[in-house]
């Protein structure tokens, strides 16, 4: 007897602890009305909600809820690449022969002109050479022309005249290459831009293509990254890019795709792809890290407050206010913001939608539909901020 009567004394207090459950706990009576137990003990869900008091309830016995207005909003496909940046030409100047400097008219930073002398070399040699080579040639033109005119008066034979004007072509070429020679020796700025570090000194002795200076023009900036191939279709040469430079907080510039690579890399399954950004402020270098976002517009979908989502065992869901009455409406999550959810659902922009005192609804209950969440508070509903 004594086992059958502990039985009996555990199922009134499991029986009592129900009963208060469903009476004072409004958020358990969907998930117990889901499951079927309120129709197995034959309570009705509105009765038992009816019994704690009230608080959410208006005076017509309809749940007092908050409202929202269902939004439409593009769904956006953001792809985000760490890229390198380098500067749009960037020359190391060398020098294209053996001798001392004897001129570097050149500082670090210092913007230059294309042309511009950044190096001399000593050129005695090669002034005196010109020298010796124009002379020869003055003289090679002053025979050519007195055979020219005996070979007239048939004193000059053809093989004389012939070797005449073979001297003065020769001399010509002999004055073309010492003024080459001396032109070498005077190294000029091959582009426009900013001179780097100067890795040499006036005295120093450098040799045949030996590097002196870097000039780069960092006008435009080159940023080359890589994008995953789903996007590769919808990448296209002008697009807009957002660039942040990693190394700058807070800064956002605009750029603009390139040139996009042809093949795709087998390994990462990623395509090359370069964007420009103007650098008018001249606060970007070449080899700066850049963070590049691309965005892709997509389909327009329905946008919902984020408080209105509320989940089951069958997944997600909101509850819409239809003529007065709350009907579930299923719905399957797009993408998610800070301040909306984009989601598939059989909601129309404008339909208002619940998003406090939801614990209390069910399909088919009457709502009364109050401003904000002030009066909800008021009201003392059972808000899902909680």
């Amino acid at each position: 007897m004594s086992l059958i009567r502990q039985l009996l004394l555990s199922a009134a207090a499991l029986a009592a602890a129900l009963y208060l459950w469903i009476a004072y706990v409004p958020a358990a009576q969907p998930m117990l009305d889901r499951l079927g137990v309120l129709d197995l003990l034959g309570v009705e869900m509105q009765e038992a909600s009816a019994s704690s008091g009230g608080g959410g309830r208006g005076f017509g016995g309809s749940t007092r809820v908050v409202s929202a207005k269902v939004e439409e909003r593009m769904i956006e496909d953001r792809v985000t690449a760490i890229g390198d940046g380098r500067a749009i030409r960037s020359v190391t100047v060398r020098s294209e022969a053996t001798g001392l400097i004897t001129d570097l008219p050149i500082t670090a930073g210092q913007p230059v002109e294309a042309g511009d002398l950044v190096a001399q070399l000593d050129d005695e040699a090669e002034q005196i050479a010109l020298e010796r080579a124009k002379l020869i040639l003055e003289d090679a033109r002053v025979d050519e022309a007195r055979i020219s005119q005996l070979r007239g008066s048939g004193a000059i034979s053809e093989v004389a005249s012939r070797e005449a004007q073979l001297t003065l072509r020769t001399a010509e070429l002999a004055e073309r290459e010492a003024a080459f020679d001396l032109e070498r020796r005077q190294v000029l700025a091959p582009i426009s831009g900013v001179v780097g570090i100067v890795d040499v000194e006036v005295g120093e002795r450098i040799g045949s293509q030996e590097p002196i200076v870097t000039i780069t023009d960092r006008s435009v900036i080159l940023i080359d990254f890589r994008i995953p191939e789903r996007v590769v279709n919808r990448v296209d040469l002008g697009m807009t890019v957002d660039v942040s430079p990693l190394g700058l907080e807070d800064t956002v510039l605009e750029g603009e795709i390139s040139a996009v690579d042809t093949v795709v890399d087998r390994t990462s399954r990623t395509l090359r792809v370069q964007a420009r950004v103007e650098n008018t402020d001249d606060r970007l270098r070449a080899g700066m890290a850049f963070s590049v976002a691309l965005s892709f517009p997509g389909e327009t979908l329905v946008s919902i407050d984020p408080l209105a989502l509320q989940w089951s065992s069958e997944g997600a869901f909101v509850w819409a206010v239809r003529d007065g009455k709350a009907e579930r409406v299923d719905a399957t999550i797009r993408q998610r913001d800070s301040d909306a959810i984009l989601v598939d659902a059989d909601l129309e922009p404008g339909e208002r939608i619940v998003i406090e005192g939801v614990q209390t609804l069910r399909p088919g209950a009457e709502v009364e539909m109050i401003d904000d969440a002030a009066a909800a508070q008021a009201a003392q509903l059972p808000s899902t901020r909680s």
